[in-house]
């Protein structure tokens, strides 16, 4: 007998796919949720809170390998700091950590630079939670999520002037991508910060916005803004890009007709 996978966030973006993709591989699996869900095939639900650490040392018992996907715009930094001492306390030998393209390369120094780009602060001090939590450790860093990308055109489309960020790109990957790969590490060994996954084109958001447009059948005039800070301005360098790690195959474009199709 194998003891189970902890998956936190198993029931957002990412966590949703990892969870099956384990499962497949012959793995039982234990989900962190905030709410009751009641128990799948070979899947265990458990109550607790990452931010607030509430029910994780229960959550991880008996547990070896940890896949935290929980993470949000706020506080990755506190998930990861309560969540690894909660693995470090039951013994887990496995702590698989997903951060993002850039986290070691935005400069966050100001109040303007927290206020739009403070997630890749806490991305990255999460990372070093993860490294220095006495657990063995995996982390893989990842560019956008294409759903991310659809879900920020889609809030800044409810203006009738959509506002983006002036020479902003991206390189937008598929999330069931991102889980395979993720779920790959989970059942190796812990091999510390592993190779960048990125999605396998770069585009300017102008060229991504008039897709999303086109797609939803939309019209919107498009107003390019150029922020400011320090962090703003290494986005515009690409800084959150892996051109060399554009391991992903499925297009934004793929994405974007698949998506908007299921929608109508």
């Amino acid at each position: 007998m194998t003891s189970p996978i902890l998956v936190t966030g198993g029931t957002g973006t990412l966590g949703r796919l990892v969870v099956p993709l384990l499962r497949n591989a012959g793995r039982d699996v234990r989900v962190l949720s905030r709410r009751d869900h009641e128990p799948a095939d070979g899947v265990e639900y458990v109550t607790g809170d990452v931010s607030t650490g509430e029910g994780l040392d229960a959550a991880a018992k008996g547990v070896e390998t940890i896949v935290h996907c929980a993470g949000s715009a706020k506080g990755d930094e506190v998930k990861a700091r309560n969540l690894a001492r909660a693995a470090a306390g039951a013994g887990a030998a496995h702590l698989v950590y997903i951060s993002v393209v850039g986290a070691d390369r935005v400069p966050v120094v100001s109040g303007v630079d927290r206020a739009m780009f403070g997630y890749f602060a806490a991305k990255r001090e999460a990372e070093r939670v993860v490294a220095g939590s006495g657990v063995p450790w995996t982390t893989l860093r990842a560019t956008q999520f294409h759903d991310w990308i659809l879900t920020t055109l889609g809030q800044m489309a409810k203006l009738p002037v959509m506002p983006l960020w002036a020479g902003a790109r991206f390189q937008p990957v598929d999330a069931g991508e991102v889980a395979d790969r993720l779920v790959e590490l989970a059942l190796g060994e812990p091999a510390g910060l592993v190779p960048d996954i990125a999605g396998p084109r770069v585009y300017g958001m102008a060229e991504l916005a008039r897709d999303y447009l086109r797609a939803t059948g939309k019209h919107r005039l498009i107003m390019q803004v150029r922020t400011p800070g320090k962090a703003a301005a290494a986005y515009r360098e690409g800084v959150n890009l892996a051109p060399d790690r554009a391991v992903g195959r499925r297009t934004w474009e793929d994405f974007l007709a698949e998506r908007v199709g299921q929608a109508r």
